[in-house]
């Protein structure tokens, strides 16, 4: 059975020492709020002052230093640390350690408003949607979500109809304008999607194919885009946030193994 949470309101700073070496080993979720200062040493250093800020650790190791605003932490660590708590000269240190790369972040508290001890279970599935915006940055990113071989060349692209949400070319050479539906697309997306084709033709010097692009179309909609020569792409919002999403977290890890 697991043991109940602990929390602990303006405790003296020795008494801290205990409660958080057990939850560390037991793997639990630790919060701490209080008066710190970070040292970080990897593949460079670097060190923040003394400030109020909200430390936590997870079940996975991971590890986060968040200020009283702003969303991102100021310093982090990814899953897989090793932590020790000590409590030496009225200041407790927390250290944790990363192998591959090696990096140490030692953080060390005069002061301590609060700290939580926590069994927490989540079980829940966490599903990630996109918006129109979302899906055309996806694929920016990733140009086979339209089709293998397809080179995005420009986004917003301005025509006299309006602007066009993805300009490219295709593996043969011709020239392509997607238009992106988050929801089911209807007719009217079809259409607008037509007068972009139209305005180009005029001044293009070869093929343009029209791609609409969205998670599914409505009833009578695949017999209207086959009778003005368009086409239909399938692509889940979903699959374009979880791109997006990954490709964010690779840019944190990049940016922490560079910090």
């Amino acid at each position: 059975m697991p043991k109940p949470s602990i929390v602990l309101v303006d405790p003296n700073v020795a008494e801290t020492e205990k409660p958080i070496n057990e939850a560390l080993a037991q793997h639990r979720t630790l919060l701490v709020v209080g008066n710190c200062w970070v040292h970080y040493v990897g593949r460079a250093k670097s060190k923040l002052e003394a400030g109020e800020r909200i430390l936590i650790i997870k079940q996975d190791g991971s590890l986060l230093v968040h200020r009283s605003t702003g969303y991102e932490p100021v310093n982090w660590q990814p899953p897989g640390c090793v932590f020790n708590g000590k409590v030496k000269d009225g200041l407790l240190e927390i250290t944790a350690i990363r192998k591959k790369p090696h990096e140490s972040v030692r953080i060390f508290f005069d002061r301590i408003q609060m700290l939580s001890a926590l069994n927490l279970v989540d079980a829940g599935e966490f599903s990630l949607y996109a918006s129109e915006e979302d899906m055309q940055k996806a694929i920016l990113l990733r140009p086979s979500f339209v089709e293998e071989g397809f080179k995005p060349a420009s986004y917003e692209k301005k025509v006299e109809p309006g602007f066009v949400d993805v300009y490219g070319m295709d593996k043969e050479g011709n020239l392509v304008v997607v238009e992106i539906k988050r929801k089911t697309a209807s007719k009217e997306a079809v259409l607008q999607l037509a007068k972009y084709i139209d305005a180009i033709k005029s001044r293009a010097d070869r093929r343009v194919r029209g791609i609409l692009a969205a998670p599914s179309i409505a009833r009578d909609v695949q017999r209207l885009l086959e009778t003005l020569g368009l086409e239909y792409k399938q692509v889940d919002p979903k699959k374009c946030a979880d791109t997006l999403h990954k490709a964010e977290t690779k840019k944190l890890l990049e940016f922490s193994e560079e910090s």
